[in-house]
């Protein structure tokens, strides 16, 4: 018996195995300076706390009533009857000579000594940075006076500028250092930024923005600018914890912020004199402040350790 053949739309369908779908590729990862900083960052736990201290310290100077129901500020927060006691339980760090809680002075005191290295910090960057910029980039003789300029500035001490300046213009307050260092600050972010700038301006991808005829403003902001600012960004970092210990030592002279305004150098240089009878008064704001000059250091070690690809 011969085996029939069916041909036409009774056929059996070809039982051919059919082929995979072709899995779809992911994106190739892009990689650049800021992306490998920022991988690099999430993975360094110094720059993890860093990071948790400096935001806890932030949200202290902004909101400082959701740490502690006192004001210092306000009329009657003080009791002289409670003058120099030990901290308790319900006093964590006691009291100081004037009947004050210890540890509400501290908290309504980040808020100066934060304000203080914020601002003077972002001052000091954008004044640096551009005039840095400007003056690598135009170079000749705006580079030239520009340079001059900042080195007069540069050769007065960041410390002993803020005292003399400070003590001619009398009672200060937070706004008022803050300009006084960032007059005296900028000049090291000047420098930072130009030698940046010189060592970028000859770079290939320059020359062919020059070459696809991209104007001097496109090519300073959009290619010299991003390359350049690592170095002063990470410097920044460190310098914000820099001035806040400067305005604890205006402070602790007396030159810096005064009373009725809260500042932990004000709190130190009250509590000096009675540091052997009551030492809780010194060392809990002492602590504060070296806490919180640290973090800014930590974080800046960080970001430095990220962005110097010499250090990789």
């Amino acid at each position: 018996m011969s085996d029939t053949i069916t041909v036409g739309p009774d056929a059996p369908e070809d039982k051919a195995p059919k082929a995979a779908p072709e899995k779809k590729q992911k994106p190739e990862r892009v990689a650049s300076l800021w992306s490998d900083a920022l991988r690099d960052l999430r993975r360094n736990p110094v720059f993890i706390i860093g990071a948790v201290l400096v935001s806890a310290l932030l949200v202290i100077a902004a909101v400082p009533q959701l740490f502690t129901d006192g004001n210092p500020l306000a009329g009657g927060a003080c009791d002289l009857a409670d003058s120099l006691k030990r901290p308790s339980a319900e006093h964590w760090f006691g009291f100081d000579v004037q009947g004050c809680d210890v540890y509400t002075r501290t908290i309504w005191g980040a808020r100066n000594s934060i304000i203080v290295g914020v601002l003077t910090t972002t001052t000091v960057t954008v004044i640096g940075a551009l005039l840095g910029l400007l003056a690598g980039w135009v170079g000749g003789i705006t580079d030239s006076i520009l340079s001059r300029f900042t080195e007069i500035f540069f050769s007065i001490p960041l410390l002993l500028g803020g005292m003399l300046i400070m003590s001619m213009l009398g009672k200060g307050n937070a706004y008022t250092v803050s300009v006084v260092m960032a007059v005296l600050g900028w000049p090291q972010i000047f420098r930072i930024m130009r030698a940046s700038v010189l060592s970028n301006k000859h770079n290939d991808y320059v020359m062919a923005a020059k070459a696809l005829g991209a104007g001097s403003f496109r090519i300073t902001f959009r290619h010299i600018l991003p390359n350049a600012i690592a170095p002063v960004i990470v410097v920044s970092a460190i310098s914000l914890g820099v001035y806040i210990g400067a305005e604890a030592a205006l402070s602790y002279l007396g030159i810096g912020v005064q009373s009725p305004e809260i500042s932990w150098g004000l709190m130190i240089s009250d509590a000096q004199p009675r540091f052997l009878t009551a030492p809780h008064v010194l060392l809990f704001p002492s602590a504060v402040l070296s806490v919180t000059v640290l973090a800014f250091i930590m974080l800046g070690d960080a970001v430095r350790d990220a962005l110097d690809p010499k250090l990789r």
